[in-house]
């Protein structure tokens, strides 16, 4: 990626981030201390497409929260790999009425240096809700492919397409880091969250995809997707039969992460509040019915821990980055 790109890529982010914060701008909150989210509409932020992995975990959370709210709605601001929404939800007003989805990439994006003044000291973090690892998945009757090992093989002959959620994600970099403990030569595909991914598969426009086991569950329950291989340190309980990449004789494992957070300067009263509201939705059986259906794993954190977390992966990330020569100059 060159610079000619990072100056397009970033003013396009700030267009984007200008019309959406004045959007944000006009509407009408209450003062933190007046605040009672009973009362209150709060708007969660995806920064992803609709459909993926990001997207349906908030909105089962927010299903399970809304008897604490006037309102709670799921808005998708797609873009720049997460960048433009988790933008968004950091310049939105800091009273607890917006809260953003923040992911591994909010870490990844940086480390690459395609934040466009996206960092993680910009959000105070709520909670982290659930982890997943990356699932190397392909068309179940494409015959090239019966182990990661085949697929591993035939790209060192013939490079192999593999999609993943953006340029700078944490999928591109479970793949390019598979690629680099491999030897394989994948061409990087990037999309706005990992359905769009998903749809290109299907249609058997890209050879295969980088994403969570749960983004592509459905598709290999109805039979049209196999996952050849796990980047995790234990196999998935859903797909037993299924072994990790180091089984299979590859040290790949990758995954990432998601939780809430608000703006930095949300007052900490707001924040033990909504972190209240929002655990108790995580530990309620609606939501945990949900994930365990939809084959997602909830792992939770308080705020400081996940805080904590922030900053050990991006100095984990940042390593990475450099050493796969994926850093933006």
């Amino acid at each position: 990626m060159n610079k000619v790109f990072k100056k397009i890529f970033t003013f396009t982010l700030i267009a984007a981030i200008s019309t959406n914060m004045v959007a944000c701008g006009n509407a009408t909150t209450s003062t933190p201390a007046e605040i009672d989210f009973s009362k209150e509409s709060i708007t969660c932020i995806v920064p992803y497409d609709a459909g993926g992995g990001t997207d349906t975990v908030m909105r089962a959370l927010a299903d399970a929260a809304k008897g604490s709210f006037k309102n709670i709605t799921v808005e998708n601001r797609a873009g720049g790999g997460g960048a433009t929404g988790m933008l968004v939800g950091a310049h939105s007003d800091p009273d607890g009425t917006t809260i953003t989805m923040t992911t591994v990439e909010l870490i990844t994006l940086e480390a690459m240096g395609i934040n466009a003044g996206l960092t993680y000291t910009m959000f105070k973090p709520l909670m982290m809700v659930n982890t997943a690892a990356a699932a190397i998945t392909v068309k179940a009757d494409d015959d090239r492919f019966h182990s990661l090992e085949d697929f591993i093989t035939y790209s060192k002959s013939d490079q192999l397409q593999i999609g993943n959620s953006g340029n700078g994600a944490i999928w591109h970099l479970a793949a390019a880091g598979l690629a680099k403990e491999t030897g394989a030569d994948f061409k990087h595909i990037a999309y706005d969250g990992a359905a769009g991914a998903i749809t290109d598969l299907l249609g058997e426009h890209i050879d295969a995809v980088a994403v969570s086991y749960a983004e592509v569950a459905n598709y290999v329950e109805s039979g049209d997707f196999k996952v050849l291989g796990v980047l995790a340190d234990n196999r998935i309980d859903a797909i037993p039969d299924v072994p990790t990449a180091k089984e299979q004789g590859y040290d790949s494992v990758l995954g990432t992460w998601r939780g809430l957070s608000v703006p930095a300067d949300t007052p900490d009263e707001v924040v033990a509040e909504l972190y209240e509201i929002f655990m108790d939705a995580a530990q309620s059986q609606e939501f945990i019915e949900f994930m365990n259906n939809s084959n997602n794993i909830i792992e939770t954190m308080d705020g400081a821990s996940y805080a904590e977390r922030m900053k050990n992966d991006l100095t984990i990330y940042t390593e990475l980055v450099n050493d796969l020569g994926l850093k933006i100059q």
